[in-house]
């Protein structure tokens, strides 16, 4: 296999732990472990405290994929596969799922591996633009010309990273009903679920929504345990899961035991947890909200409507992003994300609010902007 380097991932190799403040991180602050611990019920406690460093079931520990099977409507635990990471989860159904010559329509700019694997799997695709004047929404006649004889996977990502947008029902039932009339698997990038500002603009899971239907979701974003590296595919298709489970036999065979008992004492107590995750959020947004409304003719803001990242534009005529948040990182220590890390022009950046030190990080960007773009 041949595949681009990961340049969002190569960004932050290099900068992620060398900088004060990751203002653009995509994840929840980390749970802490004894926070964590503290969270556990008795059964939980006790495979914890029992736990030996062996091999672990290479479908996810039953327990655990019972607990994550419970986050979606009328699904049993095998309807789930655990992964090491939504990474390996996306890295497993494109292998599986394309062959040469296949098509896949993504929606971008995302998350990279959404469409580069699918490439290096000699599939063609179809990048579903997602533009700023049009609110980021995804347009889907489009999208329905956008398909093909040749397509096999639509690929979302709802709630949206890098952008914080999220489809209305109407736009969320189009996507499936033009995936079911192609005869393709509707793959939904979860990761952010449940961190809707409203809770009453939560979508449907694509697994609850269409036996085709695949959902992606982590412990990374939502549930701010990215240290766990777990992960899962949910799908009434079991066949397909099935396959993913015999490729993963040649990626980390099996996730670690650990990880597996932490997930499930988080997700046994996730009203706690996605409390406290809503709550780093929403104190954020409002610091985001009173920036973006003082610097109106320096930078524009759609309003995220889920998650924890938005996608901003630098609009000072002659100042580039990249240059700018380079100029940011040597003076204040503090790191963006620039769009040209998506492949994205137009002078966006990524800036992420689930982190607890954003109220200094904002004070530092502030400083450095009142200094340049005066």
């Amino acid at each position: 296999m041949r595949i681009a380097d990961f340049a969002l991932e190569r960004y932050f190799a290099r900068w992620e732990f060398a900088v004060e403040s990751v203002l653009c991180a995509s994840d929840v602050q980390g749970y802490g472990m004894a926070e964590l611990l503290a969270l556990a019920d008795d059964e939980s406690r006790g495979l914890w405290d029992g736990l030996t460093l062996g091999y672990t079931e290479s479908t996810g520990h039953p327990l655990l994929r019972r607990e994550i099977a419970a986050l979606y409507d009328g699904m049993e635990a095998d309807d789930v596969l655990v992964f090491a990471g939504a990474e390996e989860a996306i890295f497993c159904l494109a292998n599986v799922a394309l062959d040469p010559g296949d098509h896949v329509i993504v929606t971008w700019p995302g998350y990279q591996s959404l469409y580069e694997v699918a490439r290096a799997t000699g599939a063609d695709v179809t990048l579903h633009e997602l533009r700023e004047a049009a609110d980021w929404a995804i347009d889907l006649a489009l999208l329905r010309r956008q398909v093909t004889p040749a397509t096999k996977l639509i690929v979302v990502n709802a709630p949206h990273n890098p952008t914080g947008t999220l489809p209305d029902r109407a736009t969320f039932d189009g996507l499936a009903a033009i995936a079911d009339e192609a005869g393709a698997h509707l793959v939904v990038d979860e990761v952010y679920r449940f961190l809707e500002f409203d809770p009453a603009d939560r979508l449907p899971a694509a697994a609850e929504t269409t036996d085709r239907g695949v959902s992606i979701g982590v412990m990374s974003k939502s549930f701010a345990m990215a240290g766990l590296r777990i992960g899962w595919l949910a799908s009434r298709d079991r066949e397909l899961l099935a396959r993913c489970a015999e490729f993963k036999d040649y990626t980390t065979i099996c996730s670690a035991g650990p990880s597996e008992i932490l997930a499930l004492i988080a997700l046994r107590a996730r009203e706690t947890v996605l409390a406290r995750s809503r709550g780093i959020v929403a104190a954020n947004l409002v610091r985001l909200d009173a920036f973006f409304a003082e610097w109106p003719d320096r930078f524009t803001w759609v309003r995220p409507r889920a998650g924890s990242v938005g996608f901003p534009r630098l609009i000072v005529p002659g100042v580039s992003i990249d240059d700018w948040a380079a100029g940011l990182v040597e003076a204040e220590g503090v790191l963006l994300l620039p769009g040209s890390q998506f492949g994205y022009g137009g002078n966006h950046f990524r800036i992420g609010f689930g982190r607890t030190d954003l109220p200094e990080a904002l004070d530092r960007l502030e400083l450095y902007a009142s200094a340049t773009l005066q």
